[in-house]
């Protein structure tokens, strides 16, 4: 495996430790979204790191942050949450789906976006010297448009000059099989492709077609029973480790409203520590092995997020 880029600098894969794989800490949706819902947005350097702090205190070392400039990325945020809180912090270049990003990526070229991608990844984003570590792209629900297919195709070529991961949103978990194909037509590997969202879309066949291909796959909306229970995302694992897949599977909770974090105000929840405080002893209490848990919280991450080469 090669090294791990986060806010801080380059880490060998080793030192991630326990990792949420798809989450947010700083980001607000852009005009007309950040108006119509206030609820959705988290604008506090200081919640942020009173809510990471819980996350260490629960055992988490380590937090991909995957909010991208169409949502008001802010890199310096993320390093001074990182330092304060004492856990690694991965920010990710690239864009959101179409609805999101329109404004940012129609009037631009494949090339130029590669030229930022690379940049934010060598470089650093925005005017800074922090540099992104993974890629991202996003589709809509059941389709991709012009627009994201051109960010999918300046992803596949920003992977190819850097080795920088990739991992994408999927719309309630749909069109995952399609963004694989455009990823590996593009020239990347299924081994450094991360599909977000799949426990959106609890769906056996297309979880078994998906987990075939090779691709790292997220269960990152975790708590959110209003798509699906948790106990059903725990037997969806349980029989992905089963039939051989267990070293493909990464968890979050893609917790992007200030009112799923308890930091924000009473009352408030699941917060951060969820994952490792409620739903990882419940995996435990099902049958799923701590030598499977450790393989999913901190095995898979130091793989899915190492750079090729």
């Amino acid at each position: 495996m090669g090294r791990i880029q986060t806010v801080l600098g380059s880490i060998s894969p080793d030192e991630l430790g326990i990792t949420y794989s798809h989450d947010h800490l700083l980001w607000c949706p852009p005009p007309p979204y950040a108006a119509q819902d206030p609820d959705l947005r988290l604008d506090s350097i200081d919640v942020a790191v009173q809510e990471l702090s819980t996350f260490k205190a629960a055992g988490g070392q380590a937090f991909v942050e995957m909010s991208t400039p169409d949502v008001n990325r802010d890199p310096e945020g993320l390093r001074e949450i990182s330092k304060k809180s004492g856990v690694h912090v991965i920010a990710v270049t690239g864009h959101h789906k179409d609805k999101f990003s329109r404004h940012m990526v129609s009037d631009q070229t494949v090339s130029e976006l590669v030229d930022t991608m690379v940049g934010d990844l060598t470089e650093g984003m925005d005017d800074t010297d922090i540099c992104a570590g993974v890629l991202k792209a996003a589709t809509s629900e059941n389709c991709m448009t012009d627009t994201e297919q051109k960010v999918f195709e300046a992803v596949a070529e920003a992977h190819l000059a850097t080795g920088a991961p990739v991992s994408t949103h999927t719309d309630a978990g749909t069109y995952a099989l399609e963004q694989i194909e455009a990823l590996r037509e593009g020239g990347v590997d299924s081994s450094h492709i991360v599909i977000g969202h799949l426990d959106r879309n609890l769906d056996w066949e297309l979880h078994s077609a998906i987990a075939d291909t090779g691709v790292f796959m997220g269960f990152d909306q975790i708590s959110k029973e209003k798509y699906a229970p948790d106990i059903e995302r725990i037997n969806f694992i349980r029989r992905l480790i089963e039939t051989g897949h267990g070293d493909q599977i990464l968890l979050s909770g893609d917790w992007a409203r200030k009112s799923y974090w308890p930091s924000y105000g009473f009352g408030n929840g699941p917060g951060l520590t969820y994952i490792l405080w409620r739903f990882v002893p419940w995996m435990l209490e099902e049958g799923i092995s701590v030598e499977n848990v450790e393989q999913i919280m901190i095995h898979n991450p130091a793989r899915a997020f190492s750079w090729k080469g």
